[in-house]
């Protein structure tokens, strides 16, 4: 930057439950934002403001600043009272806050999502409106914002919070609070209770699916059921006040998970979601008569329902509305930075968001480098990528598309996707089962050339650029729907992604290749993931994923690649372990030193990760039970055979992915020598470990 540029540099960071991340705003200019899951590669990684993040140091070495240029740190956390010194600015020991007289603020969780949202929507005013599952404790939330709070719960939390916001202030005008101890102390067994319309989701979530974070799947599931459960089983309005009831948890008294009960889970699913979208449309037609705004911006964890979102474009009664890319807990990160700009100069203006790409570019020789340091992989010969992208997706293949800068949120764009023809027949089928490895219900979704989008799906004319974000989900034209039955969901729609040439120029080129070789202007697109994983941020996973999935090439920058002749898995590598270190840790409750697996709770290992520094992943007992069989000489094939009958072969591959997803091991070609760059096998490791946690 220059020197005369005197714009603030202002870090903003998310603290919240899960899903934490951290922006660098230079003036009202993001540079750049990354969610600290992409880094650790554990799905919906938490940051602590008092603690050291991945994603801070990426951002900072993304700017080439340190911490002394800042001007301001801002922290949205969830304040919990046994979890403040982790959560205190002051004690980041990367920020160093006080050495370097770097000025400090906190604000509360609601109030990041909304600022965030206004100042990335481009409107001058607007109505906004935060939905999730629980924020900020009461205790903890301003003044201004306690007292609109419709409950004095001394032990409540936000889950519902609207404001009014112009470019030089916001005013609260409305909060909603749930009493959430029993989220601290979730009874065992059946369908748990729920306070708040996000948990209500997230409930149903744990029921079908074992996972409380799984509400996406709730809203994929829905549209195969029926919703035979009224919405007055999950809540009733009593004087403007969400009343939970707990008839629904009664209906579910065991414990039987996905696929178990399919009927019975799929009408839960569709009650569930029309139970949302009838409280949903209260609070923003009861937001309409508060504040008389024309706009609407929308965040929290809720907004990423993209089927209700449809409903509030068209029923809500405001003209435009912006549903932010990052709803979810990564979207409070950049509101905390705008904060501190307001903060700092008296305006909110932010930019206008067209794109979601905010994590940092990764050059050329990076990609090439990674390419050179990944086993059984090479690169093929073509004149232009994107017409060979083209001819593999014709083909049938399913390939993996790393350009650009990566998005923040739960969303895949085009800069961190995977791609395949729509056309085919049993596209979702073999997506999901061969390289996703996720529930066969699930859909995918139709990126679209936006020049186009109306010749393909009912948008019902609504103006909004949640289209351009994956945000809605638009019924097909009926007599479109058998050309492209890969992204047709059960009921007719498809989860839109409107492809403009400003907004992603490269995906946009190879869209137009597909349309004019085929006549069909979309792709399926998806993350580039596989389930219980996060979204590829660097070359290095990009490529990883192509060897360990069952993608067929990758297109990675300018290059194409795809795995050698003959290599057909994991197994037929050498794993090898790059740690120098790593502690066990011992449950409280067990078994001392007898190296039982049963007692051991986890490793903790220190490593060198490529483009992202040391890090300290934690394994559990069953991958470390493989680890130690692990010395960098015995191939994959190798361990099968000492393993059989214990382990067979689709679960051995599985286990070294997992363990290669935690940074724990590395593959080569050929055998591992002991010092290796330097690093220890495990095997050798492993005979003086260091030991904590002993009983």
């Amino acid at each position: 930057m220059a020197a005369t540029d005197e714009r603030p540099w202002i870090l903003g960071i998310s603290a919240g439950f899960h899903n934490g991340a951290v922006c660098l705003l230079h003036g009202d200019e993001v540079v750049v934002a990354i969610q600290e899951e992409r880094l650790t590669r554990e799905k919906r990684s938490r940051i602590y403001s008092g603690r050291r993040s991945l994603a801070i140091d990426y951002c900072l070495a993304a700017a080439g600043i340190a911490p002394p240029d800042l001007s301001l740190v801002v922290s949205c956390p969830i304040l919990l009272p046994w979890e403040l010194e982790q959560q205190d600015l002051g004690l980041n020991p990367a920020l160093r806050v006080h050495g370097h007289g770097i000025p400090t603020l906190t604000i509360p969780h609601h109030l990041g999502h909304a600022v965030g949202a206004f100042a990335v929507s481009g409107f001058s005013e607007a109505a906004v409106l935060v939905v999730d599952g629980s924020g900020s404790l009461f205790p903890f939330l301003p003044a201004a914002e306690q007292q609109v709070a419709r409950r004095a719960l001394a032990r409540g939390a936000e889950h519902v919070s609207c404001y009014r916001f112009d470019q030089r202030s916001f005013t609260p005008l409305d909060k909603h609070l749930g009493n959430f101890e029993y989220v601290m102390s979730l009874r065992r067994g059946g369908m748990p209770p729920f306070a708040s319309l996000g948990h209500m989701f997230s409930s149903a979530a744990l029921q079908i699916f074992d996972n409380y974070l799984e509400a996406g799947k709730v809203m994929g599931l829905a549209p195969y059921g029926e919703p035979r459960i009224p919405v007055a089983e999950f809540f009733s309005l009593v004087d403007g006040n969400f009343e939970f009831s707990s008839r629904v948890p009664e209906r579910f008294r065991h414990d039987q998970r996905w696929p178990c009960c399919q009927a019975e889970y799929q009408d839960l699913a569709a009650s569930v979601q029309a139970a949302l979208e009838a409280a949903l449309l209260h609070l923003v037609h009861e937001l309409r008569q508060r504040c008389d705004s024309a706009n609407l911006c929308y965040a929290g964890g809720v907004a990423l329902n993209s089927v209700a979102n449809e409903r509030i474009l068209h029923e809500s009664g405001y003209r435009r509305v912006f549903i932010m890319p990052a709803a979810e807990d990564s979207g409070p990160a950049i509101g905390a930075a705008y904060y501190g700009l307001w903060h700092l100069t008296g305006s909110l203006r932010g930019r206008a968001q067209t794109a979601d790409a905010m994590g940092r570019a990764y050059a050329a020789a990076e990609i090439d480098a990674a390419i050179a340091a990944t086993p059984a992989i090479e690169v093929v010969a073509c004149d232009d990528p994107l017409e060979e992208a083209v001819r593999l997706l014709r083909e049938g293949r399913i390939i993996g598309w790393f350009q650009g800068r990566s998005e923040l949120g739960p969303r895949a764009l085009g800069q961190r996707s995977i791609l395949s023809d729509p056309r085919r027949a049993d596209g979702k089928e073999v997506l999901n089962s061969r390289v996703k490895h996720r529930e066969s219900f699930r859909p995918f979704a139709p990126a679209v050339l936006a020049e186009h989008v109306a010749e393909w799906f009912e948008t019902g004319g609504s103006e909004s650029s949640a289209g351009d974000f994956m945000l809605r989900v638009c019924a097909f034209h009926a007599a479109r729907r058998r050309e492209v039955p890969a992204v047709v969901h059960v009921d007719g729609t498809g989860r839109l992604q409107s492809v403009s040439p400003a907004a992603n120029p490269v995906f946009h080129r190879l869209l137009e290749r597909f349309f004019r070789a085929t006549g069909v202007p979309m792709l399926l697109n998806t993350s580039f993931n596989v389930m219980g994983e996060p979204i590829v941020e660097t070359p290095d996973d990009a490529l990883w994923s192509l060897l360990d999935t069952g993608l067929d090439a990758c297109v990675i920058g300018d290059r194409v690649v795809r795995r050698r002749p003959g290599f057909t898995s994991l197994l037929d590598l050498y794993p090898w372990c790059p740690a120098s270190r790593y502690v066990l840790e011992f449950a409280a409750n067990g078994g001392a030193l007898s190296g039982e697996l049963d007692h051991l709770q986890t490793a903790s290992f220190e490593v060198e990760a490529p483009a992202r520094g040391k890090v300290t992943p934690r394994i559990g007992p069953l991958l470390y039970g493989l680890l130690r069989h692990i010395d960098g000489r015995t191939s994959g094939r190798e361990l099968l055979r000492k393993l059989t009958p214990a382990m067979d072969e689709p679960t051995l591959v599985w286990r070294l992915g997992m363990l290669r997803r935690a940074l724990v091991v590395r593959f080569s070609v050929e055998p591992v020598a002991p010092d290796r760059d330097g690093a220890a096998t495990a095997g050798e490791a492993a005979r003086a470990p260091v030991l904590k946690g002993e009983s």
